[in-house]
């Protein structure tokens, strides 16, 4: 099942030539449940939630579930979503890890979560999947790391992208997105 399918709202419906806001913006509750593969097409999990933080709004980890059947055995990691490419031809996600190598990942239980504003676990986190936890946009994933350090883009509304100055139709700049 894809998120068009899980989409209670229509709005990755076409209708009249649009197809909704999709890929730029998507639902995240369409997002649940999404498969994830390698740059090899292996397969290695799905979605089972998403991570905001809430000191920036920006999206912070998607949870993937590894292994394990039927829920049972399997291993939760706490992906970046700029690790994570939407893949809208095929309605799911690219993570470019190995199988083998996300058995290494740091990764945790359902029933013993990490506390994920721990700056000293985000860093190994994002030094695993290779991504910059200092990078402008990135989640603050700190106590106290407010959105006063962010610029306000056209709209004077807070937008942490480099490049934000310009209109919204800009969109080649989202995380996790196959665009531009």
């Amino acid at each position: 099942m894809s998120y068009a399918d899980r989409d209670k709202y229509g709005m990755y419906k076409d209708s009249g030539g649009t197809a909704g806001p999709g890929p730029a913006l998507m639902g995240a509750d369409t997002l649940l449940g999404e498969k994830v593969v390698n740059a090899y097409d292996v397969e290695l999990g799905d979605i089972k939630e998403i991570m905001l933080d809430m000191q920036t709004g920006q999206v912070a980890y998607a949870v993937l579930a590894f292994g394990g059947f039927m829920g049972m055995g399997e291993k939760l990691f706490a992906v970046p979503w700029q690790a994570l490419h939407l893949d809208t031809a095929n309605k799911r996600f690219v993570l470019d890890v190995d199988k083998d190598r996300l058995k290494t990942a740091p990764g945790f239980n359902k029933d013993a979560w990490p506390d994920m504003a721990d700056m000293q676990w985000a860093n190994a986190i994002h030094a695993f999947y290779g991504t910059d936890p200092g990078r402008r946009g990135a989640p603050s994933m700190a106590p106290g790391a407010g959105a006063g350090d962010l610029d306000t883009g056209s709209g004077n509304s807070l937008d942490p992208r480099a490049g934000n100055q310009g209109d919204d139709t800009d969109i080649s700049r989202i995380r996790g997105s196959n665009i531009g």
